[in-house]
């Protein structure tokens, strides 16, 4: 057709005999009901297309252009005559087919009543045309001897996801149609039908938290030996361990400190609580072996998923957790800790770097609609403010950046004093901690008491939870 002879559509890479994916009739249809019934399709237009590209044809995306132009000039209406001018004064009307073609293309359709339909048609087109230039472009790039592997990986995924979350659609919609059903909602969660947030096994901390809530970003801080990823360990164990919920979920954890070995054998030691050391001094007792293999079985059937790679970038992290979601189906991410990684590219000061680092793991969490425990480190000036138990970390305290507090919906605190756990060895001892709620975007912030047991390095609440006492207050 003639107007096919005019159109220029993008390149197709790889397929250069081959036209990408695109339907001339409906392109015309839509614009055929723009000019018709510019008060009603105009606005729908916009809605379901939003940007020209979305017309193969050039010409359709000139005409769709001047539309929307008119369409947002108060003083102007949306007619052949007006659009034929608009495209006059910008010289481009002859190269579009004149005015003839204008008005050819409104009789292309007899009603406009199945424009929403035709407009999904061409989204369909124009999402598999943007594919098709990424995929291209990937190749091309791929041949560049001095490209970086890692970042052109994830140059690819990040493009490719985000075509995914682009085309997804948000729609008005009135209270009426869902306060019953959120009412519904509701009533579920007060008969505990339906979860807040994902139950980390320390009730007291879902009494204040609701739980690890998808899109959340939960930050547990502490100063070294404090005893974070003991207890970031604890609360994997609480969320996997088919022994300890009644609903295993999927974890993903990412140490930057510590191997896949050392991580499984901490697991592994604190489950059957038998201490690492009694392998090391030769004083394990084979009474305990019943222990250590349950403690086995109970992993085997579990799904965690280990990354100890050292130094990530936010980047590297992203492109990994992406695959992990897609592939393992993923309920929660845990990363210990935030400082130790990098951000992708130069930044100007460590703080930029952090804080770069921080604003990628809460866009991680929104992207992935995933809970993510995060773990930080406290500056040195929680320990100069006072001595032992009375050094109490405080938001200001968070290591390099003010943008951890910002960016996480929660930031909770584990203190203790260290002192008290030197002369511990026996793995029925312990020592007072306390897990402090500091920040709460969507809840109250108070103190849990907790007992650490040093020789087996576990955390549990200081005393069993009902669920209908009031969670203690913060000092």
């Amino acid at each position: 057709m003639a107007d096919e002879k005019r159109a220029a559509g993008r390149p197709s890479g790889v397929l250069p005999d081959r036209a990408q994916p695109h339907d001339p009739a409906v392109e015309r249809a839509v614009l055929a009901a723009m000019l018709r019934e510019p008060e009603t399709c105009v606005d729908i237009a916009i809605e379901h297309l939003r940007k020209p590209e979305v017309f193969y044809s050039h010409v359709y995306r000139e005409i769709f252009n001047a539309i929307l132009e008119l369409h947002n000039d108060p003083k102007q209406k949306v007619d052949l005559v007006s659009v034929a001018h608009r495209l006059q004064t910008q010289n481009k009307l002859e190269s579009i087919g004149g005015a003839v073609f204008l008005a050819e293309l409104d009789g292309a359709i007899s009603t406009t009543v199945n424009i929403e339909e035709w407009c999904l048609i061409l989204k369909k087109y124009a999402i598999l045309r943007r594919m098709i230039d990424v995929c291209s472009e990937s190749l091309l790039k791929c041949y560049d001897s001095d490209a970086d592997a890692v970042k052109l990986v994830e140059a690819i995924e990040t493009d490719i996801f985000k075509i995914r979350n682009e085309e997804a659609e948000s729609s008005i919609v009135e209270i009426r149609d869902t306060i019953e059903q959120e009412f519904r909602s509701l009533y579920d969660i007060l008969e505990g039908k339906v979860e807040v947030g994902i139950p980390t096994g320390y009730a007291q901390l879902d009494q204040y938290t609701g739980g690890l809530k998808p899109g959340e970003m939960f930050v547990l801080a502490a100063r070294p030996s404090i005893g974070k990823t003991s207890l970031a360990l604890n609360v994997i164990r609480n969320l996997a361990l088919p022994t300890r919920s009644p609903r295993p979920r999927r974890v993903a954890f990412f140490s930057l400190e510590m191997t896949a070995e050392q991580i499984s054998r901490r697991l592994l030691c604190t489950e059957a609580g038998i201490p690492e050391s009694v392998f090391w001094n030769k004083s394990f007792q084979h009474s305990d072996l019943t222990k250590l293999t349950s403690a086995v079985s109970a992993f085997k059937k579990a799904k965690i998923f280990i990354d100890p790679t050292g130094g990530i970038t936010i980047a590297e992290l992203r492109a990994k957790a992406r695959r992990l979601k897609m592939k393992e189906h993923i309920d929660v991410i845990v990363i210990d800790y935030l400082q130790l990684m990098h951000a992708d590219g130069r930044t100007d000061s460590r703080q930029q770097e952090v804080a770069e680092i921080s604003g990628g793991i809460k866009t991680l969490a929104k992207d992935l609609k995933v809970p993510v425990l995060v773990l930080a480190q406290l500056n040195r000036e929680v320990d100069k403010t006072a001595t032992g138990a009375g050094a109490r970390p405080k938001l200001a305290h968070l290591r390099e950046s003010g943008t951890i507090e910002q960016d996480a919906d929660i930031v909770t605190f584990l203190h203790r004093n260290r002192e008290d756990a030197k002369e511990i060895s026996a793995p029925d001892q312990s020592v007072e901690a306390e897990w402090i709620i500091e920040k709460n975007r969507n809840g109250r912030t108070g103190n849990l008491k907790l007992l650490f047991f040093p020789s087996r390095m576990e955390f549990l609440p200081a005393a069993p939870y009902s669920g209908s006492d009031e969670p203690p207050a913060r000092r």
